[in-house]
């Protein structure tokens, strides 16, 4: 008699199955993974700029441009629009100072994430993201401990 080599049919259907369970698994996990990364890539971007805006405050010099700052454009791969608030002349307090609107999937596309900045020089990460998509950064009204206070 000869032997069978191979797979039988419900053999294969099996592992199919199995693909097809750990599929659908692994793509939600993946695609929050992306849009974690993507905010955290936007407030990483905005946040280069912080010693920039602090220097424009104790000059008392209003922001005029993105690039005094030290944005060198209006949009980047991560943030489709960036964008700077000039700061009250007497305090150098600015809601929305430096923001990013981010750009990439769809579970943070037209979101955006903002640095504010306080009388005391305190700088607050704001943001309209879902709380599972906000970086470690930032969450909404907790102050930046790395702050540069205006002398």
């Amino acid at each position: 008699m000869n032997a069978q080599k191979g797979f039988t049919l419900i053999e294969l259907m099996i592992v199919v199955a199995i693909i097809g369970i750990l599929a659908a698994i692994a793509i939600p996990a993946y695609q929050t993974y992306i849009a974690k990364s993507q905010a955290s890539a936007g407030l990483a971007e905005i946040s280069g700029v912080k010693t920039g805006y602090e220097s424009l405050v104790s000059e008392g010099t209003e922001i005029t441009a993105l690039k005094q700052i030290g944005l060198p454009a209006v949009s980047s791969a991560r943030c489709s629009a960036l964008s700077a608030t000039t700061f009250d002349d007497a305090t150098g307090a600015a809601d929305d100072a430096i923001v990013c609107e981010l750009a990439g999937s769809p579970k943070v596309l037209g979101k955006f994430i903002a640095w504010n900045r306080a009388a005391t020089g305190v700088w607050t990460c704001t943001s309209d993201l879902d709380a599972e998509f906000l970086p470690k950064g930032c969450v909404a009204g907790t102050p930046d401990t790395g702050a540069v206070t205006a002398l």
